[in-house]
């Protein structure tokens, strides 16, 4: 009956939703490209391709949980050698980011819409033997259908926020007939299973294995040396000059960079600022914001190709490359954490070495960003004052920079093996062993 309901009441539900849709897709561009996938059509070539074999099916949202669903293809391909992958994704940056990283064993293809006739027809295509769900992505006609074919369902790297729990508690009678159908939740915390079981998924298929984006030794070497190769060149000066470096920021976040950059050249001289900025559509305000100021700005990319390498200011103009480019900071600030609610992901400028500061508000990483403070690996500031004030701090006592960064690698390490974890279990329910 909830599932009906919800195909009843789907078509009115897009329509509501249709025109910001179609807002992001002219301001982000690239969402033609293999449009029809999101309805459930593909080309000729890639039925052709996809009917020769069974595939496990793995999906993300975006650009981190691209990352995660990468590093755990290639965890079970080291268990399973004649693995075959589809990694679909919602957005144009997260399928940007895949097609460029994905080995040749994995089809990269479009989400499709969550309508039970466009999602009948994607199971036909696709043709999965289990299902990988990345982090919170539990739809409910995908789910149903994959257990009417008796598909496994795996929830991955499983996410559940409080302000997500107590929504789900809300409308549970709408939502536990979909959980129930869980075959296994692979959560990141031991306190997370409660809350799992809260909402619908039988406690015996939670398993507390940690982190993926968390395990330091997840990543693909591979692609680590193919990234290491193409790191921008810098001269020797450039590379002995500190650097400010402002990850994932949001709106208001650049100006409050920006200003503490200009004021901390003052005792700083050969201080240089890098942003990058959560989403790149928003490179004309920023560069808008900048041009009244008494500095340099350039773009990553012209930088790549040897041009103004001297700028005061870098912005990153590119999509899936913020973890390379954390090489060159000696400070990282993580963004909407200050300006804006929920805070980004601190753990890649940690695997990079790198000293981490963050503002009051890290509510989509809580549990990892409290440990990080109480552990001394990360320290929180309260205001632009505060921040400032660390900032100059710690340009000046490198020892200190070194400490933050080796205690926040031994937060990490708590969830070391987690995409061997994972990826074992995922193993043991593959139903053709």
């Amino acid at each position: 009956m909830i599932r009906f309901i919800y195909n009843l009441f789907w078509p009115i539900g897009l329509l509501f939703f249709l025109p910001g849709y179609l807002v992001k897709m002219i301001r982000r561009g690239g969402y033609r490209e293999k449009f029809g996938q999101r309805l459930g059509i593909y080309d000729g070539e890639l039925r052709v391709r996809l009917s020769k074999r069974e595939s496990t099916w793995l999906h993300a949202v975006s650009v981190g949980e691209v990352n995660i669903a990468l590093k755990l293809a290639h965890a079970l391909r080291a268990l399973e050698p004649d693995l075959r992958c589809v990694l679909t994704t919602t957005t144009t940056t997260g399928f940007a980011l895949a097609t460029k990283n994905a080995p040749p064993w994995i089809d990269v293809m479009y989400t499709p819409l969550d309508y039970w006739p466009i999602m009948r027809r994607a199971f036909s295509v696709i043709r999965p033997t289990r299902i990988l769900l990345v982090e919170a992505e539990v739809w409910p006609n995908l789910v149903a259908l994959a257990h009417e074919r008796r598909i496994p369902t795996i929830l991955v790297n499983a996410r559940l926020s409080p302000r997500s729990e107590r929504r789900f508690r809300r409308f549970r009678f709408f939502v536990a007939p979909t959980f129930r159908l869980l075959d296994l939740v692979c959560a990141q915390e031991a306190d997370d299973v409660g809350r799992w079981v809260a909402i619908g998924v039988a406690r015996n298929r939670i398993r507390a294995v940690g982190s993926i984006k968390y395990d330091p030794d997840g990543r693909d070497q591979g692609l680590d040396a193919q990234e290491s190769a193409q790191r921008p060149d810098f001269n020797h000066a450039d590379r002995e000059s500190p650097v400010l470096f402002g990850g994932s920021t949001h709106r208001g976040e650049e100006e409050i960079l920006a200003g503490i950059f200009l004021r901390l050249r003052q005792q700083f001289p050969s201080l240089r600022l890098f942003i990058a900025p959560r989403h790149v559509e928003r490179l004309r305000e920023i560069r808008a914001q900048f041009g009244a100021l008494p500095m340099r700005v350039t773009l990553a990319s012209e930088v790549a190709i040897g041009r103004e390498s001297d700028a005061d200011c870098i912005v990153l103009d590119t999509t899936g490359e913020l973890h390379r480019w954390y090489a060159i900071a000696t400070i990282v600030f993580i963004g909407k954490s200050l300006t804006a609610h929920g805070g980004q992901n601190p753990v890649e400028p940690i695997i990079a070495g790198k000293p981490v500061l963050f503002g009051p508000h890290m509510e989509n990483f809580a549990t990892l960003a409290k440990a990080l403070v109480l552990k001394k690996g990360a320290i929180q500031v309260s205001d632009m004052d505060s921040l400032e004030l660390t900032i100059a701090e710690l340009l000046r006592d490198s020892e200190a920079c070194q400490r933050l960064v080796q205690r926040a690698r031994e937060v990490l390490s708590e969830h070391q093996g987690a995409t061997a974890r994972a990826a074992g279990l995922i193993h043991e329910l593959n139903p053709s062993l």
